[in-house]
Parts: C-alpha cells; structure tokens; sequence
C-alpha cells in the first residue's frame, strides 16, 4: 500500500495507495472538520487547488449531523461529494480538549457534547464504528492526547491503556469491514504514537503499536504546548523505531517551517488547521513569509498577495481589495483568503516532492525553511 520512491537523508518521498485513489507524500491534508472547509471552499474548490486528501473529524460528525445519517446518504464521500481520499480522527483529541468535561476509564471516555451537553461515551469500539459508518479510507486509533507538561507516571500508564485500545479498536474495525453492508470495506486503521516529550516513552510506546503491523503510523501529542525543539527531538526520537515500509504522519502540524523541518526528519503525512484559521484572520502565506493584510500598508495595493503564486486567488484579486473585503467583513473575503492558504499549503508540498525527486531537497530546505516564517 506504500511504496517508497526516493529518500535524501531521512527525507522522504512515497506513494500511499488507497480505495479512492494514489497520494504522492509527503502530502499536506485540507482540514474539513465538519466535512466542509471552514471559509466556504467546497469539493469543487479543493480540486482547483490541489487538494490530495480531505481530513474530517469524527467526534464533530458524530454530534452532528450524526455518522448514522452520513452512512445513510451512502458515506462521506458521496455526502460531501469528495472523490478522494479521505482520513478521520478518532475522537481522541476531543477528548483532550473537552477536558473539563471528561472522565476517562479504561471502557473508553465520558464527556459532555459541546453542542447541547448531552452525556457521550466513546470508546475503541465506539469511534471505529462511526468512523465506519462515515467511510474514510483511513480511520485514525482512538488514543489519549496527554497534555504537555504531564507527570512521567501518569504519561506511562496512559501510553499502556492506548496501546489496549489500539488492539481493541484492530479487532472491532476488521469486524465492521467484514459486514455485507460496509460503507468502505477497504478502510484501513493507523496506529498512534503517544508519550508526551519523554523519549523512553515515546519510543517503547512506538515498538509495541509496530509489533501490530498496521497500515500506517501517526506521531500524536504534539503541538500541544512544547517547543519547536522539543517536537523535532522527538520526532527524530521516534522515527528510528517506526517501520520504513509504511507512512508517517505527524498529527496536526503546523507552519510551513515545521512541515519542512519534519519531512528533512522522515515524515510523510501532516494536517494543521492553521493555513485556513490564519486565513480567515488576513495572515496570509507567501514564498517571501507571512504578510497582515490587515495592515494599513496594504490598503491601495494594486499586486496580488503573491506576484510568484498561481492560486485563483492571486491570478485575480489584488492586496487592496481583499483587504476591503477583509475590512468590510464581507464573507467573500475569508473564501478567497483560506483559498490562497490552502493552495499554498498544498503547491508547498509538490514542490518538496519535486524537490526529492530531483535530489535537491537539502537546497530546498535551506532556501525556504527559515524565509517563510519570516513576517513581512
């Protein structure tokens, strides 16, 4: 199902291959929440820009509109008219967030919903069957998101009581791909690797889950309150003890500098709602940094937000009126800013692909790594 194609260093670049169609990784995954992307792109959009994979977020879906009305409507895909692939999270970093409300055992997780405080519970079991029922191709374990810092004790025994879940959520998902009437038989599940920034954890935590011979592996916990550093230590930490012959994915990172620095570290897969979020505020990205559209400079810019950019958005519009539209509070704006992040995102991942296939990803690195965080 993986087949990789070329590695510089730990860099690498691969081919996963899934029911709804090939990803050429390292690939970056739009974020569609709720099975849509948050300013207004729909399945048309994300073709034009680029789009390989669309994640969706099975706790939000399950609250609303419910993954037994999605399976109804014949899955995900066909809901929301998305021909490729498709990857769901399993709830586990709800359960972080919600952590107020929560009260974990080792059944699973109660917690209230934040839509109308109705009691839920969800187990392995429990976020398999409705990733099942929404039809991804690629359906995420349900683990712990510990907070960073955590005490050392308490990481241990959650990353013990994720790896038991893991195998519960293996044995409950190949039981669901089995039924007559699976909406995606061909659903597969990753493992995920947990253990806060304690490298013993995180790396005897990793040689159990690989033990499982999984289609694929996340990186989890991170981005969560630790430093840049402290993430790249880790992931360089992990990445030795995770198998070579299947993909990596780094869960919900990050910022063009930290998707280069990750991939020069061997991961393959990455999703942040950053490019859309940021986009809805102004904060726009470029080959030259991060521009504020909201800046007063701005105001009767005539160029594109980046003259070397061919997203719709900049072959179009100019600084000056977006930042009216921005100003104006016009819906239009947070469309076509979040189109341009995104096209972005997505153009920066093809050319490190190009540029690992050519060789010449260190050059890359090196060009770009620093510049684009840089703010203009």
């Amino acid at each position: 199902m993986f087949q990789l194609i070329q590695q510089e260093g730990r860099a690498r670049r691969g081919v996963y291959e899934t029911p709804h169609g090939l990803i050429q990784t390292p690939v970056f995954m739009n974020v569609g929440t709720q099975a849509a992307i948050k300013g207004a792109l729909g399945a048309e959009d994300l073709e034009q820009i680029g789009t390989q994979v669309e994640l969706c977020n099975t706790y939000h879906l399950h609250v609303r509109p419910g993954d037994r009305l999605i399976r109804q409507m014949g899955g995900l895909h066909k809901f929301m008219t998305w021909s490729g692939p498709v990857l769901t999270d399993s709830g586990g970093f709800q359960v972080f967030s919600l952590a107020e409300l929560r009260k974990i055992k080792e059944e699973g997780v109660s917690f209230h919903s934040h839509v109308d405080g109705a009691n839920i519970f969800m187990g392995p079991e429990e976020s398999m069957r409705i990733q099942s029922n929404l039809g991804s191709d690629i359906a995420m374990a349900f683990d712990e998101c510990v907070k960073i810092p955590s005490p050392y004790d308490y990481v241990k025994r959650s990353c013990e009581r994720t790896t038991r879940w893991l195998v519960r959520c293996k044995t409950a998902l190949a039981e669901y791909n089995s039924e007559p009437d699976a909406v995606n038989p061909g659903q597969v599940l990753w493992g995920i690797n947990q253990g806060a920034v304690f490298h013993d954890l995180r790396i005897a935590h990793m040689q159990e889950i690989a033990a499982l011979d999984l289609p694929g592996y996340a990186i989890g916990g991170l981005a969560v309150g630790e430093t840049h550093q402290e993430m790249y230590d880790t992931i360089e930490a992990v990445e030795e003890h995770m198998p070579k012959d299947k993909p990596r994915y780094l869960m919900g990172v990050g910022t063009p500098s930290n998707i280069i620095e990750s991939v020069a570290r061997g991961v393959d897969f990455f999703d942040c709602v950053m490019p859309s979020r940021n986009g809805r505020h102004g904060h726009l990205f470029t080959w030259d940094g991060v521009i504020n559209l909201n800046n007063r400079k701005y105001e009767a810019d005539e160029s594109p937000i980046d003259p070397s950019c061919d997203c719709p958005v900049c072959r179009r519009y100019s600084k000056g009126y977006l930042r009216h539209l921005l100003k104006a509070q016009e819906p239009l704006a947070l469309r076509l800013m979040v189109m341009h992040n995104l096209y972005f995102y997505n153009e920066l991942m093809r050319r490190i692909r190009e540029a690992l296939d050519h060789g010449c990803f260190a050059a890359f690195r090196s060009a770009y790594s620093e510049t684009l965080s840089r703010r203009i």
